[in-house]
């Protein structure tokens, strides 16, 4: 989430195609084979708002591997334990590292040059240390609770986590979120996306993650919608504390907000 995007070539238009939006996604989201054409500020804003495609197919790697496990016998803390880690390294653990980096900073008490120094580092400080394991144990304990319901139940609550915190990117990528720094991935993508179109790509969200609970009733519909929004609250809380604390956004705090926004809704998922 950190990495220094390289300047557009001359000549592309300015407007992106869904294809290029798809490959801006999928090339600085996750760590597929996924060459990124353009680098412009249009690839970016549709790279963003096609973010949750992102994390919806990382989840369902992960839903892919956890269905055998489950077919051969093993339980649910260690299937909980691999959907955790199929998504981690699909990303090559981005998104976690962020959320260390993030917490380093916020914890260094800093002014935001200083803070923002401490985030560059390639070490992880005994804040981040902290935070990571607390994270990722809570993750894997929501998860193993879903996939004790069964299969269905832990595919689903995986699937519209990860939707969920790709989602807090599209929204932290609105022209009201400044960069941090003038360079990196935050720079790339802070206010690429209108407030209108954030706005209807998380109705999208909500919708499609309301649609994926009902099989569980009227009650399991209610809290998919639930998790959706107490995710993006959660990741609108940090976003604030992080632009008051560092000026703006960079790509480590990125992936702290997706990964506060998929542990918030996760544990909403194991309500009830």
């Amino acid at each position: 989430m950190s990495e220094t995007p390289l300047p557009p070539p001359p000549g592309h238009p300015p407007r992106a195609s869904v294809a290029d939006g798809l490959r801006f996604a999928f090339g600085t989201l996750t760590a597929l084979p996924v060459r990124v054409g353009r680098w412009d500020r249009a690839a970016a804003r549709a790279g963003m708002a096609a973010a949750p495609l992102a994390g919806l197919v990382l989840a369902l790697a992960g839903a892919a591997l956890a269905w055998p496990l489950l077919r051969l016998g093993a339980g649910p803390l260690l299937v909980a334990v691999v959907s955790v880690a199929v998504p981690a390294a699909l990303t090559r653990g981005l998104h976690l590292d962020g959320l260390a980096d993030t917490a380093d900073g916020l914890g260094s008490g800093r002014p935001p040059e200083g803070a923002l120094a401490v985030m560059k580092r390639s070490d992880i400080g005994p804040f981040g240390v902290v935070t990571l394991v607390l994270v990722v144990l809570a993750q894997v304990a929501a998860v193993a609770q879903l996939y004790g319901h069964g299969w269905a139940a832990g595919a689903t609550g995986t699937a519209v986590a990860a939707v969920t915190g790709r989602l807090a990117l599209t929204l932290a990528s609105r022209p009201s979120v400044p960069p941090a720094r003038p360079e990196g991935l935050g720079a790339a993508v802070a206010g690429t996306v209108p407030a209108g179109l954030a706005a209807a790509v998380a109705g999208v969200v909500l919708v499609v993650a309301v649609l994926a609970g009902l099989p569980d009733g009227v009650l399991g519909a209610v809290r998919a919608g639930l998790a959706v929004a107490v995710g993006l609250a959660a990741a609108e809380v940090l976003l604030r504390h992080t632009v008051r604390r560092f000026g703006g956004v960079t790509g480590d705090v990125f992936g702290a907000l997706e990964e506060t926004a998929l542990t918030a809704a996760l544990l909403v998922l194991t309500f009830g």
